[in-house]
């Protein structure tokens, strides 16, 4: 009996350690999507105290990296896990070295709206890249969503919305390397938008990498290399299997 009671305990504080693990990612996420508003708010806005803010919340992140990263170098020094526990920590690991990557993205964004303050600003205020920063702010969302909920149908699909992002991101690239071909005093203001294009572009793709982890979490497959739509067809294959063996 003492056996079988220390043994549920353990397992017990080991499936704590699981969830404070899969917390402390959130809460990260949770850092990089506030900082990645701000930086975005600050840039259409023209509001260098909140560029600033913005980008010193990258210290922020990386310190949060750093304790997560140890958190799962202590679990697996202590727990040996296997399976899909093992596979989680693995997730964790590469998830929060893309957020700290999409963190630099965000820092990105932030100096260039803080270099911007005291320029004359066109007024429509970067319209272009609007868009382009929701498409990669949900992007980022839907990826978090999808590895709170260990949903790997749902990364998919979240994944799958990068190629729009993408297609976006190329069409301003084309808008400003016109407006620069037709009039060299635009070159400036083109520069700073291709620059901010290509963070969020970039944006979307970390977004991507965390969808493929939580895909690999579910699955127990590496499809980074591999079709998603193949991906998506074998999960549902498992979860009608899953539903037929339950019935």
């Amino acid at each position: 009996m003492e056996t079988t009671n220390l043994t549920h305990h353990i397992s017990s504080r080991f499936n704590e350690d699981l969830g404070e693990l899969r917390n402390s990612v959130l809460k990260m996420g949770g850092t990089v999507e506030q900082q990645l508003k701000d930086a975005v708010a600050a840039l259409l806005s023209g509001d260098s105290q909140l560029a600033d803010k913005a980008a010193h919340q990258d210290h922020l992140i990386n310190a949060l990296e750093v304790a997560i990263d140890e958190d799962c170098s202590r679990i697996l020094a202590t727990r040996s896990p296997a399976a899909s526990d093992l596979r989680l920590i693995v997730a964790v690991i590469k998830t929060i070295t893309d957020l700290e990557r999409v963190g630099d993205e965000g820092e990105k964004v932030a100096y260039v709206a803080s270099r911007l303050q005291g320029i004359d600003r066109p007024s429509e205020r970067y319209r272009e890249l609007k868009h382009l920063a929701r498409l990669a702010m949900e992007q980022l969302r839907g990826a978090l969503d999808a590895f709170s909920r260990f949903d790997g149908q749902a990364a998919i699909a979240v994944a799958l919305k990068d190629r729009m992002l993408d297609s976006e991101f190329e069409a301003v690239q084309r808008q400003c390397i016109t407006f620069m071909m037709e009039d060299p005093r635009t070159i400036r203001r083109a520069l700073d938008v291709m620059m901010v294009a290509r963070a969020f572009e970039r944006i979307g793709d970390h977004a991507k990498n965390i969808c493929e982890y939580v895909v690999y979490m579910v699955l127990g497959k590496d499809v980074r290399h591999r079709s998603l739509e193949d991906a998506a067809a074998e999960l549902e294959k498992r979860d009608k299997e899953s539903l037929g063996s339950a019935g």
